[in-house]
């Protein structure tokens, strides 16, 4: 059997862990999740309850007879609390309520009378998956260590899923092995007492967005303020990203005003029209006790550098890796300038920002306001006017949205935004290179989906912001996965559920609009980062970086496709994607139309290689 992340790597790594109920089942189902370094917290009759890795400061324990609270991650609670909180548990339902008022990131256990309950956080940034092992229902954070344990390979039909740009919700929140049940990241799961029984009960629903900005600033600066505290508060060193944009800057300003000291670092793009240096100068003049480390730009990785070398042990793929080696190389500097974790400005662009498509029932609720802003945004994303129009006219329930995009998985991309910025989201597309045996698979996934499929929420505005939220926060989840190995965590404050839901609240019309940049964040950060910092309004694009890694990393990217597990197993045509690899300056290849068939390829040889398989052994070939 393969050991638990053997190659989990050079640095601390991340806190993982399995769950168990009290029974003699469970317990002999831990034996297989334990090995040499895993820590184990145990229910009152010695057997297992948590086997995992963590450190220290990652879990807080409290136990009240038959009772029992863990959080595990990044949050401020202390023992004593959660011992009262155990103390007065009842109901496991009363969770809900603890789950909704603890700052940071972190998982929440509780055991009570034999049941026990898991939950992760709403952002999709700590996942919960379950599956039966020996006749047990063990909860793990990880969906690969479920399937290592069962020997399972993943499922071809999931893979091609992966191969849609974009995946749309729901699908791209399965586990890829259907053994392997995936919780949506607003629920919980509750294992019952007998070990095996177990339902999904929800916990989170995001906050109606009602509240005025004015009246809202203060709730989002201290909900802020809380989460860059609940990774400072313990003094010592930490870093932060100081790019010169408001997200980066704000989460500095806040860091600077805690008891750790701050080192900034500044990665200035090769883009003669990057900005970014003068403002992270123009903001570390406001920070005189803030060690400022500006890196060089030509010695920075490109996108797509290094992905024959990727070697962390991931449960899914993910587009992360492209910028791998990006998000990971300064992370060696900070840490021997005595850091202990990395604060990113990560997740600001889609909380204190949001989706244009409020506005589809702003128009109907609020017809002349709407009109003014939609010629705004008619002008500042050059949207066509007839396109416009039937972006707005159409009233297609999410499901009908999403049995549609079915038929039309090899049609070109719209060339206008205005459908995906006011409509449901972006339509997926298979790209050339897909086989048409995956194209079927897709097509079945997608009309599966729609018999169930109901939208995050009513208010497509809404929707497309949680879908946002928690496709952004599966990326960040790996990359956390990764720098942790590397050994410097990473943490992004702006996806804490208290961040978003305090983001979230903020009336649509007051958050985003044609006339003002990032308006929550600029009205909650006034008073905290001074004015001038507030004045920016541009964000850089790293364009020239991608370009250049295209081009530069072609002869890896032939050589990702000479031996391709992919086209082993029937999802694409090697010859096409040795094609293009060798001419990068393809129209639409600048488009980030390779991302997601690279990030399955990279994953299934990522798999092959920790198994030490041959490249076959990662899946059963499509029939």
């Amino acid at each position: 059997m393969t050991p638990l992340h053997a190659s989990a790597g050079t640095g601390p790594g991340e806190a993982h862990f399995a769950v168990f109920t009290d029974r003699e089942e469970a317990a002999a189902a831990a034996r297989s999740f334990a090995r040499p370094g895993c820590r184990t917290v145990s229910h009152p009759s010695g057997r297992p309850w948590l086997v995992g890795h963590w450190r220290d400061d990652e879990a807080v324990t409290a136990r009240a007879g038959d009772t029992a609270l863990a959080v595990i991650g990044c949050c401020p609670v202390e023992a004593d609390e959660l011992r009262h909180r155990a103390v007065r548990l009842r109901d496991l339902a009363e969770v809900d309520a603890l789950a909704r008022s603890l700052p940071g990131s972190f998982h929440l256990v509780a055991a009570l009378g034999g049941r026990i309950r898991v939950q992760g956080t709403a952002s999709g940034l700590r996942l919960v998956f379950h599956a039966e092992i020996a006749g047990a229902r063990v909860v793990a954070t990880r969906a690969d260590v479920l399937a290592d344990v069962l020997g399972l390979d993943p499922d071809p039909a999931e893979l091609a899923v992966r191969l849609l740009w974009p995946a749309p919700y729901p699908l791209y929140e399965t586990s890829l092995w259907p053994a392997v049940t995936a919780v949506p990241p607003h629920e919980a799961v509750i294992v019952a007492a007998d070990g095996r029984g177990h339902r999904h009960t929800r916990w989170w629903t995001p906050p109606e967005p009602v509240v005025p900005l004015a009246e809202a600033a203060e709730g989002v600066r201290t909900a802020l303020r809380e989460a860059v505290g609940a990774r400072t508060r313990r003094g010592g060193v930490v870093s932060c990203d100081l790019s010169g944009g408001l997200d980066s800057t704000s989460v500095c300003f806040l860091a600077d005003r805690s008891p750790a000291r701050v080192v900034a670092g500044t990665w200035p793009g090769r883009d003669p029209a990057d900005t970014d240096l003068y403002w992270a100068e123009r903001a570390a003049r406001y920070l005189p006790d803030v060690e400022h480390v500006v890196w060089d730009a030509d010695a920075s990785p490109l996108v797509y550098d290094d992905l024959l070398d990727v070697d962390d042990v991931l449960d899914e793929p993910t587009i992360g890796v492209m910028d791998r080696s990006r998000a990971l190389h300064h992370l060696p500097g900070l840490a021997a300038r005595g850091s202990r974790v990395h604060l990113t400005g990560i997740g600001g662009d889609h909380v204190a920002w949001c989706s244009e498509a409020y506005y589809h029932r702003l128009l109907r609720t609020r017809p002349l306001h709407a009109l003014r802003q939609l010629r705004g945004f008619r002008a500042l994303w050059q949207w066509p006017l007839g396109g416009t129009v039937r972006a707005l006219a159409d009233t297609r329930p999410y499901g009908r949205w999403l049995a549609d995009t079915a038929g039309r998985l090899r049609e070109p991309a719209a060339p206008s935004s205005v459908g995906t910025g006011l409509g449901w989201g972006m339509a997926p597309r298979l790209l050339d290179w897909v086989t048409t045996d995956a194209e079927g698979l897709v097509r079945r996934a997608l009309l599966d989906a729609v018999a169930t499929a109901t939208p995050l929420h009513p208010d497509r505005g809404m929707h497309a912001d949680l879908e946002q939220i928690r496709s952004t926060a599966r990326v960040i989840r790996q990359w956390d996965h990764m720098a942790a190995r590397a050994g410097l965590p990473m943490a992004s404050p702006f996806l804490d559920d208290r961040v978003i839901e305090a983001c979230l609240a903020v009336r649509p019309a007051e958050r985003v609009t044609p006339f003002r940049y990032k308006p929550v964040l600029t009205t909650a950060m006034s008073g905290v980062v001074p004015e001038p910092c507030l004045r920016r309004t541009t964000k850089a694009t790293a364009s020239m970086d991608a370009a250049d890694g295209l081009r530069e990393n072609r002869a890896d990217l032939l050589s990702l496709w000479e031996d391709s597990r992919l086209e082993r197993l029937g999802l694409v045509d090697g010859a096409e994607l040795r094609r293009l690899a060798r001419r990068p300056a393809s129209p639409g290849l600048s488009d980030a139309v390779l991302y997601s068939t690279i990030a399955a390829e990279v994953w299934l040889r990522g798999l092959s290689r920790r198994r030490g398989d041959s490249p076959a052994r990662t899946g059963t070939r499509v029939p």
